[in-house]
């Protein structure tokens, strides 16, 4: 497309493989962020995360962390990072500088306790739904600059006409009901089954019938129905997505290791 130069020269000069001052600085007061993360297969996954100003932590140049909250016992995410670690993360600052921070990484999932125990300055927050279950730990491998030109310049809502966030509610209406109406018409349709991918048509017959078969947490690796676990069942679901992952670290460093998001 004729972009290889100045493709060339983005890099050279916006791209970091760690977090400088004004970039740490911009990380601590976003309230939210983009999640990108994919299967091993490279199936897809994009998905939201807010909280407090803070809520994801600079650790050092080189390493953030975000709590995982309560959500509706997918674990889409999680399910994902424990099959393939990397990860992209988007804040975007619609209201003050209007801009944007990409950071590209691995993740790995860590016990809130064991988090604790690492770093004992994390904030405790006192709001039952925004209580951390697990941290994702992301070591940071490129940082860079997402443009201004076509952000939106958004302003906050007073707090007085806020409506009351429902953080971390079973409530239906109060996590927005049946806003698409998918919900309406489920009984009148077939269960949701994903076509394989061109990679899983390469699987082993046996290898495939496994991973349809496996549930990460109620998942089913994205492969089959969704059911969620509410919950008590939200925490062991977790702990089999961390007992996962602690087994796939302990086999040993991935066959091919990674070159760059760009190579």
């Amino acid at each position: 497309m004729g972009t290889a130069e100045r493709a060339d020269r983005f890099y050279d000069e916006q791209v970091l493989d760690r977090l400088n001052d004004r970039m740490r600085e911009f990380v601590r007061r976003q309230e939210m962020f983009f999640l990108a993360t994919a299967d091993r297969h490279g199936e897809c996954d994009s998905t939201f995360r807010a909280g407090p100003p803070g809520f994801l932590q600079v650790l050092d140049d080189k390493t953030l962390a975000y709590p995982e909250y309560r959500g509706n016992g997918v674990l889409a995410s999680l399910g994902n990072i424990e099959e393939n670690p990397h990860l992209g993360i988007l804040m975007v600052d619609f209201v003050r500088d209007r801009i944007g921070l990409h950071v590209n990484g691995r993740a790995r999932i860590v016990p809130d306790a064991d988090m604790r125990a690492a770093h004992a300055g994390l904030p405790v927050d006192p709001v039952p739904g925004r209580r951390a279950r697990l941290w994702v730990e992301v070591t940071v491998e490129e940082a860079y600059i997402h443009c201004a030109k076509h952000i939106p310049h958004l302003q906050k809502v007073p707090p007085q006409q806020r409506g009351r966030r429902a953080w971390g509610t079973d409530d239906f209406k109060r996590k927005g009901g049946d806003f698409f109406g998918a919900a309406a018409g489920s009984a009148d349709r077939a269960p949701y089954q994903r076509e394989p991918s061109a990679a899983e048509h390469g699987e082993r017959p046996e290898q495939r019938e496994q991973d349809e078969l496996r549930d990460h947490g109620g998942r089913r690796g994205r492969r089959g129905r969704h059911e969620r676990p509410q919950g008590d069942a939200f925490r062991e679901a977790a702990e089999q997505v961390l007992a996962d992952a602690r087994q796939r670290r302990e086999a040993g460093p991935e066959e091919q290791p990674f070159t760059g998001w760009f190579a």
